[in-house]
């Protein structure tokens, strides 16, 4: 079997299992094992694009069959001209009765071009089919990130609210004291302020990206998600080899081998055409009723003649020319995937490297910073500005790292879809 009707195949029969397994083992939201299998069952963008596949594949066997036989039957003499009858219509009152059964019967090899044509057209559906459902995994993947990142610097916000909390407590018992000028106390507060504007824009940002995730999903749009508790693992560096996906995507790219299979079409369309000079054929019999019996039998053959070959040359050429245009597409769908594949590898090294620097390197020492930053306030040996800076690179720090984190995961479900599975 080929890859992507395997692909295909495989989908299909793991999304009631996958669907129900989800359903047992965690909320909806939770991952995206579950947003997966929910929209493999429930999707009718991939519903439609699934029974499109389905008919075009019933088309193969109706291609290559033979055409119906037709049935004609002449009354001759219906007048009774020359015999001592009135006229009629009934077979044994008149003259005779000619029967002829007809079966068209096209040239050599015709039928069998048909049905290898109709089998690409299948194959270039299921290509398709399997290519909207990677675009639309790939979409539900992204959506999910995006919901992921808004929830954990939603976190993160909450955290740093409360940190602000606590330099606020910390600078009003300064004041209060005479410690610390009131100006300390009064830029706690509008820090404060100014992250509760801010979790009121990221209670917005998550609301958006809910709405986003439901309709991917085919539910409404104010269904309720589970909080999301974590990202796909990201498969090993050497997984990640620029010839090794290249090879791949060339193999198991629906978009690819959905043109591939249309190329196919085209040149069976091709031979068709051309075996189109050579006429096709009707085979006849005929038994000849004569009062009550049959009395004679006649055979007959009939064929067209192919004379038209101002008409024929250009049917060709209008063949030959949807060849090189499917060759073409080919082409040019293979470029823009292999493009696609090279920036989304660059792209999510870098945002592993810069994740890397913020974990092992910025963010501890924008820590470090802070809390030498609040022992030197509480000191006196420092102001309250450079504690709020020292706190604002903790938040950036973080900011950072969930950033880079959901830039991974973005160019590998951008990458999952061109290489045609998943890493």
């Amino acid at each position: 079997m080929n890859p992507i009707p395997r692909m295909l195949a495989a989908a299909l029969a793991s999304a009631c299992l996958a669907a129900g397994l989800a359903r047992a083992g965690e909320p909806l939201g939770a991952s995206i094992d579950g947003l997966l299998a929910h929209a493999r069952a429930n999707s009718s963008e991939f519903a439609a694009q699934r029974f499109e596949a389905e008919a075009a594949a019933e088309r193969v066997i109706p291609a290559g069959a033979l055409a119906d036989p037709t049935l004609r039957t002449e009354l001759r003499n219906v007048t009774n001209e020359g015999r001592d009858a009135s006229p009629n219509l009934l077979p044994p009152r008149i003259g005779s009765t000619k029967y002829t059964v007809i079966q068209p019967v096209p040239f050599w090899g015709k039928r069998d071009l048909k049905r290898e044509a109709a089998e690409a057209a299948a194959e270039e559906a299921q290509g398709r089919a399997a290519g909207n459902w990677a675009d639309i995994a790939a979409r539900i993947k992204i959506a999910y990130v995006q919901y992921y990142q808004v929830a954990r610097t939603q976190r993160y916000a909450r955290e740093v609210l409360e940190l602000v909390d606590h330099l606020g407590a910390v600078a009003r018992a300064r004041y209060a004291g005479g410690l610390v000028p009131q100006q300390d106390a009064i830029r706690a507060e509008v820090e404060t302020t100014a992250m509760k504007s801010e979790l009121i824009a990221l209670e917005t940002a998550r609301h958006h990206a809910m709405i986003r995730i439901n309709a991917l999903l085919a539910r409404p749009s104010t269904a309720p998600l589970a909080e999301p508790e974590r990202l796909r693992p990201l498969p090993a560096p050497a997984r990640l080899d620029f010839a090794a996906l290249e090879q791949q995507a060339r193999a198991r790219n629906p978009q690819l081998f959905a043109e591939e299979a249309r190329i196919r079409a085209a040149e069976k369309t091709r031979e068709l055409v051309y075996r189109n000079r050579f006429p096709d054929f009707a085979l006849g019999v005929s038994p000849i009723q004569t009062r009550n019996r049959v009395g004679e039998w006649e055979l007959m053959v009939e064929m067209n003649i192919p004379l038209q070959q101002e008409s024929r040359r250009s049917q060709e050429r209008e063949a030959e020319k949807n060849l090189e245009a499917a060759r073409a597409r080919r082409d040019s769908t293979a470029n823009l995937a292999l493009a696609e594949l090279s920036e989304g590898l660059a792209t999510l090294e870098s945002a592993r490297r810069i994740e890397m620097l913020t974990r092992t390197s910025l963010l501890p020492q924008a820590e470090l910073t802070f809390e030498a930053a609040l022992a030197g306030y509480e000191t006196g040996k420092v102001d309250f500005a450079t504690v709020l800076d020292a706190q604002r690179q903790i938040r950036r720090a973080k900011q950072e790292l969930i950033r880079s984190q959901a830039e991974q995961q973005t160019r590998l479900a951008e990458i999952e879809r061109i290489v045609g599975e998943d890493l």
